[in-house]
């Protein structure tokens, strides 16, 4: 850490979306947001800037494209899904695996940014 300048701790297992959006004003581009979700739910709304791998084939896809190291932060509706996509990602070796505590709709409730279908909603 540079004297305390910057605001990012370690990745903690969960997070709160305030957390990510820190990260995400900073400027951070050391992450991943991945919602978890089937597409057509991902299609009608997610977190600007997440990718969609839903959970079945989840770490297929993520070992084939992610480091073992990467900053994941794993999202969906509910936690209790968003918690067994993290511990598929750990039980895969994954390292830096977050929670986002109350998922897509914490992060709605904050009015933090999100995307539906291709446009980009403030």
């Amino acid at each position: 850490m540079f004297f305390g300048i910057l605001p990012v701790a370690p990745l903690q297992a969960k997070s709160r979306v305030y957390d990510l959006k820190s990260r995400l004003d900073w400027g951070e581009p050391a992450l991943t947001i991945i919602d978890v979700r089937d597409r057509a739910d991902f299609l009608f709304s997610h977190i600007s800037g997440a990718i969609n791998l839903p959970l079945p084939g989840l770490v297929r896809s993520v070992q084939a494209t992610l480091e073992l190291d990467r900053d994941i932060y794993l999202y969906s509706d509910r936690d209790e899904e968003t918690a067994i996509a993290a511990e598929l990602l750990r039980q895969a070796g994954f390292r830096n695996v977050s929670e986002l505590q109350g998922g897509l709709p914490a992060w709605k409730a904050m009015n933090f940014p999100i995307e539906n279908g291709f446009a980009q909603v403030a």
